[in-house]
């Protein structure tokens, strides 16, 4: 038992340790804290955001749609009192000075001919000026731009003249002639100001915000995580040794998924040691008994005296047929080693597997001979394969090998070898003894025996099927059993024409 509370031991404390040695970033009560923070304070910075922008656009509409409203009206004024060809009215200077104060900014106005006959920062009268919104300005356009970073609007608006047309075609129409322009830049002063104080409010908002959801994020997180420290509490109690039962941590389905997939291991681990400790007493009572048998045989001859030669030999045949048998019950043991090390140690080949059966049906002729047992082979087709050829061999010699010794008097064994285009089956079937239903599920276990007292006399050492199995196995391929009792058993082995390393 202390090899199998050893390895649950190391098992359990290299689990232990890999939850309780990482950092707050790899954690998972770490990321959960991430995560909520993060979705709790991406939400304010993007409604900060979508308000700052909401506002500034609609302040500059709102200021855009006034200037233009007042500017307008300006204009008709301009035309009523012919302020383009003389600009000595008191009132429209007023009215422009007016307007230039209220919005902060400055009003030119412009003739067709592009030159500035008012600046109400008295700059630039008398002067041509020439741009693109001046020009659409003249064939109509009304212009509008918004420069945020030198915090300005500007604007064009036509200054134009309604008249009646004197043409018979359009008599009663009336036509609208583009006598000048207005270009009017007002500052956004207060707009940036509102802005700011809006920014600021957001920011203090967002900071108040941001510390609730810390908190309720650090809450939540050891809420959410308190599920898995109970797993690590059971993980140290079972480490500790204080407890072998199953872990049950049932608060969340990912716990409770976690707990069972440890539970399966745990009793897979069980179940590995076990069979472990019990293939180790059978290698021990197995390598033992011919021993035993050896020194019984050897302290009688020691003790008697004047031994009978035919006494002697018949003491000294039983110790050599028990010497074999030690012998191969080591050689399979070693067999056995060989096939439980990883796939890395196949030696893979292209393969004739029809010559490869017939050379092992040659080989087990003279057995079957012997026991007066009828041996058939079978091959529907030529099949290569790519395969471990020793390894093969020896596991399909072994099904051979016992179809014949467990068979009947005058009884038969047939090999068959067929293919598709994926995989190449081996089937052994025999006339024998079959093997008990209770039996077919341990026949691949270590030193099983159905018959104890028949494989013993005919020299089985309880290996041969397992070694078969774990060969298939190596193979990626597959071994299936069919038996009847007192008339025999097939074995079909099915293994890929390709063999693909994992």
């Amino acid at each position: 038992m202390c090899g199998r509370s050893g390895a649950l031991d190391t098992t359990l404390h290299k689990l232990y340790l890999r939850l309780r040695q990482i950092s707050f970033l790899r954690s998972l009560k770490g990321r959960i804290f991430l995560i909520l923070l993060i979705v709790g304070l991406i939400p304010c910075f993007i409604m900060r955001y979508a308000i700052l922008q909401n506002y500034e656009q609609r302040a500059v509409n709102v200021r855009t749609s006034d200037i233009s409203t007042q500017v307008r009206i300006l204009a008709n004024h301009l035309i009523n009192y012919h302020y383009l060809q003389d600009t000595s009215s008191e009132v429209i200077n007023a009215e422009l000075e007016q307007l230039s104060n209220l919005y902060d900014g400055r009003v030119l106005v412009i003739d067709a001919n592009l030159r500035i006959v008012k600046d109400t920062y008295g700059i630039s009268e008398g002067k041509t000026i020439i741009s693109e919104e001046v020009i659409r300005c003249l064939r109509g356009q009304i212009t509008s731009r918004y420069d945020r970073e030198n915090g300005y609007i500007e604007m064009t608006i036509p200054i134009t003249e309604t008249l009646e047309a004197d043409l018979p075609v359009g008599a009663g129409e009336r036509i609208e002639l583009v006598r000048g322009i207005m270009l009017v830049s007002a500052s956004n002063d207060n707009i940036i100001a509102t802005m700011d104080i809006l920014n600021h409010q957001a920011v203090l908002l967002m900071s108040i915000v941001g510390v609730l959801i810390f908190v309720v994020t650090i809450f939540v997180s050891k809420f959410l995580f308190a599920p898995f420290k109970k797993m690590i509490a059971a993980l140290d109690q079972v480490q500790e040794g204080y407890t072998s039962d199953p872990i049950s941590v049932t608060d969340c389905l990912e716990t409770e998924h976690i707990g069972d997939a440890f539970n399966r291991v745990l009793g897979r681990m069980k179940m590995l040691d076990d069979s472990r400790q019990e293939f180790v007493s059978n290698v021990s009572h197995e390598l033992r008994t011919p021993i035993t048998s050896m020194k019984v045989l050897a302290d009688s001859l020691i003790t008697q005296k004047d031994v009978p030669l035919a006494v002697y030999q018949e003491f000294m045949a039983d110790i050599a047929a028990e010497i074999e048998r030690e012998d191969k019950i080591i050689n399979d043991l070693l067999s056995l080693v060989k096939m439980d090390r990883t796939s890395a140690d196949l030696n893979i080949s292209e393969v004739d597997i029809n010559a490869l059966v017939e050379l092992i049906m040659r080989r087990l002729r003279p057995i079957a001979q012997r026991r007066d047992v009828q041996l058939v082979y079978e091959s529907l087709r030529p099949v290569t394969a790519s395969v471990d050829e020793v390894k093969l061999t020896l596991a399909l010699s072994n099904l051979v090998e016992n179809a014949i010794k467990y068979n009947k008097e005058h009884g038969f064994v047939k090999v068959t070898l067929d293919a598709d285009h994926q995989f190449f089956t081996v089937k052994v079937e025999d006339s024998g003894v079959g093997i008990p239903a209770d039996a077919l599920e341990h026949i691949y276990e270590r030193f099983y025996r159905v018959d104890k007292s028949r494989s013993r006399e005919i020299g089985g050492t309880g290996l041969g099927l397992a070694i078969t199995k774990s060969a298939v196995l190596m193979h990626r391929g597959s071994i299936k059993v069919e038996s009847i009792e007192g008339e025999g058993t097939d074995f079909a082995v099915k293994i890929p024409l390709k063999y693909i390393a994992v």
